[in-house]
């Protein structure tokens, strides 16, 4: 029952996405987030008064949200076993962002397929941080792809995994670690105390999901007829070519199945930042990459399902509902 439940969810997110006027628990987690942040301000005015601010900021945000994630299903089964099971549905559905990642990568691709690179560069803003208004379409290209393949990790893989070891109230927990880094963990002046324990613990988080990510994208790639030895020998290779040590895994195995470089120098905020080089550039890159990419996402989330779903099969994992 357990598995078919994960199988709703992952076919939702598949074919719904994140519609933007649905209720959704990141939202949520957001609005968590920037509250904690202005009562803790208050109170910490010095960097090593917010770096502890920061610690109780993840234990707030976090436990709560697992807390809170839990109280609903024990409530929501409680109510009825039919209504448990399509508020844990609805739960995980929400913690999985493929779909989500496939439309604002086409979104991206669409105009910039069609030469409108004014339309391409606006839609790539929304999902990138880096300066896109002087981007060329090798360059939003690369961005495009690198966003795909590092959130293949965030948004699909790592929240799988977590579902498998902790069911709905743990992928809903990482979904509030991945939250806050995205939010808080910056190396400004602003973050850089208050957002340091979010950013190592997001890094925590992510340190198996992401090397699974490397095996689950090369196979993919085979899969695709990419070059499969590539990805792993360039997955491997280049995997701390990024100031995160978890991004560079999924980056470097997508560069290496389709024969091309990501990363390189950007503009972030007016400011050139010289980030190193990831894969080799044995053929140039091309709008056509960023649906290739796409399809490398699927196929891995698919595997990534498969996988942890057979796992979960094996040590029989008691479900959720089972427990109430």
């Amino acid at each position: 029952m357990t598995v078919l439940l994960w199988f709703a969810a992952f076919v939702l997110d598949m074919k719904l996405g994140d519609p933007p006027h649905w209720p959704h628990p990141v939202r949520w987690i957001g609005r968590l987030i920037s509250q904690s942040e202005r009562i803790i301000r208050r109170r910490c005015k010095t960097e090593a008064d917010l770096k502890w601010g920061g610690v109780a900021l993840w234990l707030v945000v976090v436990g709560s949200v697992w807390l809170m994630s839990y109280l609903v299903l024990w409530l929501a089964y409680g109510v009825a076993f039919w209504f448990g099971m399509l508020v844990e549905v609805w739960l995980i559905y929400t913690v999985l962002a493929g779909r989500s990642l496939s439309d604002a990568a086409n979104a991206v691709y669409q105009p910039l397929k069609q030469g409108d690179l004014a339309a391409s560069r606006q839609q790539l803003a929304q999902i990138v941080g880096r300066e896109t208004s002087q981007l060329q379409p090798p360059q939003i290209s690369r961005a495009a792809i690198e966003t795909v393949a590092e959130n293949s990790v965030d948004g699909v893989i790592a929240p799988l995994f977590f579902l498998m070891i902790g069911g709905a109230p743990l992928a809903m927990a990482y979904k509030a670690v991945n939250t806050l880094d995205s939010m808080v963990g910056y190396k400004t002046p602003r973050y850089r105390a208050l957002g340091m324990f979010s950013a190592r613990m997001d890094d925590v988080a992510n340190g198996i999901p992401a090397r699974l990510g490397w095996l689950l994208l090369a196979l993919a790639a085979k899969w695709q007829g990419l070059d499969f030895r590539q990805a792993l020998r360039i997955g491997w290779r280049d995997r701390y070519q990024h100031r995160s040590p978890n991004s560079g895994w999924p980056e470097a195995t997508v560069a290496g199945a389709l024969g091309i470089r990501l990363g390189g120098p950007s503009v972030y905020f007016n400011q050139r930042v010289e980030k190193p080089w990831i894969g080799d550039a044995r053929r140039e890159v091309t709008p056509e990459d960023i649906p290739q990419s796409v399809q490398m996402m699927w196929v891995a989330s698919v595997m990534a399902f498969l996988l942890f779903a057979l796992l979960h099969s094996l040590v029989s994992v008691t479900p959720f509902n089972a427990v109430l």
